[in-house]
């Protein structure tokens, strides 16, 4: 009885103490972040087309969809293409400065709103890898994605060398972000514009609140406990928010595997063969018919994709099996981003696998982007932004208001 206590003493100590996976939250970010603003980049020229007022799907249809549906969009708040042409531009600038991790919890709202608004415009332009983004977005809202690679640990080192020389450095941004976004929050909920489902503009009043409370308390608090209060039911929410990323990530691939398990083409080695002859997914014929021209390699192929698939969620008890199959479907995903011509559906996935990434390969991979970072012109002997610069800030950064 004592050891199962103590078990789950310590247990209870490590959901609650910390924000566990700090690198592999980061490298999520970076990924889903990257991946939607590379889409949107890519479809600048046909954004009218997929998501705007010159698309077939048009907003009088999209408005008739979301008001049965109930999605949330902030595109039907208004009508016409200043407002369209407004949100896709906030949009690629969340996905920018989330990337880069600059005020990473109201980025992550933003990103979301982004997010949700363009894919839930037009339903019909998306394929797996958006709806990967999709629920992805929303749980990184609950992460505390910008402890380490981020500007904003950069910046909370810089505020703790500060506070070590009997310095403050005043954040003036953050304050002033939180009025602007609230007095939107507040002028469109008094307007009547939020529409749909109660989830979405709930999380939104709930963030932005949990933001100014935070704010509030490490401001005013007399004693470290509200705060340390605070720290505790964030390290929980982000926690859990990590687990629910892995989770899905399991079962995105355990019932692709199971459902593959079922077909006929998959059950006899040839299903790999078609979607190479399909023109739709073939921006290099001359490749598909190399690699088609091997009736063993399809067969392998195919069936080293089941397996993989279906054993990923079971390898997770071991360290070594796992990291070798992780090895395997991101290669596997880098090639259909080539043969198949699918590179964000493929970037998606590989966003989402790169949570089961080893802490320590992630340690080395920052350690030598910042060596070369330190490397080059002009910028040896400063501090490399998300990265910690004294052995007394080893430890991840936990960002602040409004982070």
């Amino acid at each position: 009885m004592n050891s199962l206590t103590l078990t789950a003493s310590r247990g209870i100590t490590r959901v609650t103490e910390a924000a566990l996976g700090p690198w592999q939250a980061a490298v999520t970010r970076i990924g889903f972040s990257a991946t939607w603003l590379l889409f949107l980049l890519r479809e600048l020229p046909h954004r009218q087309e997929m998501y705007g007022p010159d698309g077939p799907w048009s907003w009088d249809l999209a408005r008739r969809l979301t008001d049965d549906n109930g999605a949330f969009t902030v595109l039907m708040w208004f009508r016409g293409r200043f407002w369209f042409e407004t949100v896709y531009l906030l949009a690629v600038l969340a996905g920018l400065l989330l990337m880069l991790g600059w005020r990473t919890r109201t980025m992550s709202v933003l990103f979301m709103l982004g997010v949700l608004s363009l894919q839930n415009r037009s339903i019909f332009m998306g394929d797996g890898g958006d709806n990967v983004l999709h629920l992805m977005a929303v749980y990184l809202v609950f992460t505390r994605c910008g402890q380490v690679w981020s500007l904003d640990a950069w910046r909370a080192a810089r505020a703790r060398a500060a506070r070590a020389r009997g310095e403050r450095l005043p954040d003036r941004a953050g304050p002033a972000l939180w009025c602007v976004l609230g007095a939107a929050l507040i002028a469109v909920t008094a307007a009547g514009r939020v529409q749909g489902e109660w989830l979405i503009p709930a999380l939104l009043w709930c963030v932005w609140a949990a933001q100014g409370v935070y704010w509030l308390v490490g401001r005013r608090a007399r004693s470290a406990e509200p705060r340390l209060l605070l720290d505790v039911v964030g390290n929980i929410v982000h926690n859990a928010a990590l687990f629910v990323i892995m989770a899905e990530a399991c079962l995105i691939y355990a019932t692709a595997g199971w459902y593959k398990i079922q077909g006929s083409r998959w059950q006899d080695g040839t299903a790999v063969y078609y979607p190479l002859h399909l023109d739709y997914f073939s921006p290099w014929p001359a490749l598909a018919d190399l690699l088609s021209s091997s009736g063993t390699l399809m067969m392998l192929v195919t069936y080293g994709t089941v397996i993989v698939q279906v054993a990923f969620p079971f390898t997770l008890f071991n360290r070594r099996v796992k990291n070798v199959l992780l090895v395997a479907m991101m290669t596997e995903h880098a090639v259909i981003a080539v043969v198949l011509g699918l590179p964000f559906f493929s970037l998606a996935m590989i966003a989402a696998d790169a949570v089961f990434l080893p802490t320590p390969f992630l340690r080395r991979l920052g350690d030598a982007a910042a060596r070369a970072w330190a490397r080059l012109p002009r910028r040896a002997g400063r501090p490399v932004p998300g990265q910690p610069h004294s052995p007394e800030e080893s430890e991840p950064a936990r960002v602040g208001f409004p982070a």
